[in-house]
């Protein structure tokens, strides 16, 4: 592509002298290497496209963005860069057409993967030529995509914690109602004679507790969706594990699932909030237990490092695909088809709010191991010695 500047020149150099000559190549290569800072130094990358589709120039920005050298790249046919693109249409538009023409984006996996936003500005033809050229600017997005994505997970998460606490929240009034109606029933059959009433008084009593149970996953539920900051005090991790096992024995006792414990005889305590750490638990067992339907073992281990106690849950299940193992811990990723995909979202949570540590490690029909890291010590905030008391 010609320049009409330099068909000037050349058409006027036999009437200049030396000097004049001198002058205006200075002056051509002062422009010339302004022009070559200022495109080197920008961000976006800037590519110049003759009118056959072939690169003539690509800045540094550019070649960094595509992963190619421009010495290398120059002169051949930039549709072998950018795919899926219909060039010789794109490169034949008349000047109505490139006014409609819009800015598109499009996804690359190397060097990196980067979603990249271009446009093209078309270049003016000479007379003797019959097609023009373009300049094509690219602008990495990748960062506003994450953005745009974190902000909608966000949103997301937001939604679905308060359609949760609603849901729960509209449960518990008729759980109070079951609960109140029962008092009045034991109530009722206190009044009959003792052999017809000890059955009915066994079969309101399982209901109670039933209710009961009901009503306290519901609080722990709520408090663990909810961004409530953990309320420590000192317990045994073994204890808490007892008590969410209690919870779930009528679940046990449905299921052909045995359910070992493997704990040593001294185990530390250490600072958990009780409620959210039972919820943990009791989210990774319903876990496991869904994961064996027809039937299996659970094997809960405790053991002690120098900073963590780890509580390791090993199911005999169908296991994790590997391509799921990266997103079983975000909102609404379930396999199953009553979940919720939010048991282990809400896990993860707990846990990293204790300061602590999750693990998976697990294999497809050969079950799964989910091993929690819980500090021994509130390591949120600690005092470090002074270079004095070190002395």
């Amino acid at each position: 592509m010609k320049s009409p500047f330099l068909d000037k020149l050349i058409e006027r150099i036999d009437r200049l002298d030396s000097q004049s000559i001198q002058a205006q190549f200075l002056r051509l290569a002062r422009e010339r290497g302004l022009l070559e800072t200022i495109f080197q130094t920008i961000q976006e990358g800037v590519i110049v496209i003759d009118g056959e589709g072939r690169m003539t120039y690509a800045n540094r920005a550019a070649e960094k963005l595509m992963g190619f050298s421009a010495s290398m790249a120059k002169g051949r046919p930039v549709s072998s860069f950018f795919h899926d693109i219909d060039w010789d249409r794109i490169l034949q538009f008349d000047a109505g057409e490139w006014s409609k023409l819009v800015s598109r984006e499009i996804e690359i996996t190397y060097p990196q993967h980067r979603f990249l936003s271009f446009y093209l500005v078309p270049l003016p033809a000479d007379e003797d030529e019959e097609q023009q050229g373009a300049v094509m600017m690219l602008r990495d997005i990748t960062g506003d995509r994450e953005q745009e994505a974190t902000v909608l997970e966000s949103e997301r998460l937001n939604a679905v914690k308060l359609l949760a606490a609603g849901v729960a929240h509209e449960i518990g009034n008729p759980l109070n109602a079951l609960n109140i109606h029962l008092q009045l029933l034991e109530r009722e059959i206190g009044a009959l004679p003792e052999d017809s009433s000890r059955e009915l008084r066994e079969l309101v009593g399982v209901a109670s507790e039933e209710v009961s149970r009901l009503d306290l996953i519901i609080t722990q539920f709520l408090r663990a969706i909810r961004p409530s900051k953990p309320t420590l005090v000192k317990v045994k991790p073994d204890d808490l594990l007892k008590q969410t096992l209690a919870l779930l024995k009528q679940e046990i006792g449905n299921r052909d699932v045995s359910v070992e414990l493997v704990i040593p005889e001294t185990v530390p305590v250490i600072p958990v909030d009780k409620d959210q750490i039972k919820q943990a638990f009791f989210n990774i067992i319903r876990n496991a237990f869904q994961a064996m339907p027809d039937g299996g073992s659970l094997t809960i281990s405790i053991s002690t490092s120098d900073r963590f106690v780890a509580i390791s849950f090993r199911d005999t299940g169908t296991g994790i695909e590997p391509e799921d193992l990266g997103s079983i811990f975000e909102p609404y990723h379930t396999t199953k088809p009553d979940g919720s995909g939010l048991g282990l979202m809400i896990v993860q949570r707990i846990v990293q709010d204790h300061g602590g540590q999750i693990e998976v490690l697990s294999k497809p029909e050969k079950g799964t191991v989910i091993t929690i890291l819980l500090p021994l010590v509130d390591r949120k905030a600690r005092l470090l010695r002074s270079p004095k008391d070190a002395q």
